[in-house]
């Protein structure tokens, strides 16, 4: 089976800085894979090479089989992207901002989007303008999903949301995932809601890549210790 996501031998550098080198890995059909590290360890960078944003040093990715430097726009259709911030259009509240975004996605899946808005008790009348952070960061998360696409990409998508909403949306994310046979992709570091929803884990350090494996084959290799515990032991405590 074509991978959803391959990326092979990336190297990237700023300046005379190397990010990271010979990154290879791929994402199959269905899965949950987190790219994990510390701030500045080059989580965004990979997203955006991976979007087709930026030109590694080396390396190529493929997303659905496609060269990310000439995607087609049908296959730019099947992907969902979070990239670090929060939903523009602050004027409009909860309501008029899902009616607008929904004219853009054909299989725009409205039900996704409420449904979260629910568990997050966001009101459909309160204005984005007087949300905290952490309300609008809830917002942007129920758009991507309804956008119904094949491959959700989320940067640091926990970005603004308190621990309990944060399971909350790792729990929805989950079930929404598997329910719909969705693939993610997705980037944190914060890893400690991470540990039942990743299926594989890509785990980044300064310069380079730490681990890469299957969440139960690492849990296995550390009995006794939670994925948030493996992570300071691979790269030290913050």
């Amino acid at each position: 089976m074509t991978p959803v996501i391959s990326a092979r031998h990336l190297t990237h550098y700023y300046g005379a800085r190397k990010i990271y080198e010979d990154l290879s890995f791929e994402v199959q059909q269905g899965s949950i894979v987190g790219l994990l590290g510390k701030n500045g360890t080059g989580k965004t960078t990979t997203i955006n090479i991976l979007m087709g944003y930026l030109k590694p040093r080396s390396g190529q990715c493929r997303i659905f089989g496609e060269d990310v430097t000439a995607i087609t726009p049908k296959t730019r259709e099947r992907i969902a992207l979070l990239l670090e911030g929060h939903v523009q259009y602050s004027y409009m509240n909860i309501s008029q901002i899902e009616k607008f975004y929904s004219a853009f996605y054909p299989k725009w899946d409205a039900s996704a989007y409420w449904n979260l808005m629910d568990k997050l008790k966001v009101s459909p009348a309160q204005k984005i303008s007087r949300m905290s952070n952490g309300q609008r960061s809830q917002v942007a998360l129920g758009l991507i999903l309804a956008q119904n696409a094949d491959l959700l990409v989320l940067d640091d998508f926990s970005l603004g949301l308190d621990p309990g909403y944060r399971r909350l949306f790792c729990e929805y994310l989950r079930d929404y995932a598997r329910e719909g046979g969705k693939t993610v992709f997705l980037t944190s570091h914060i890893i400690q809601d991470l540990e039942k929803i990743v299926d594989e884990c890509i785990i980044m350090d300064y310069g380079s890549i730490l681990v890469q494996s299957k969440t139960s084959d690492l849990m296995a290799k550390y009995p006794g210790m939670s994925l948030e515990d493996i992570f300071i032991e691979l790269t030290g405590k913050y």
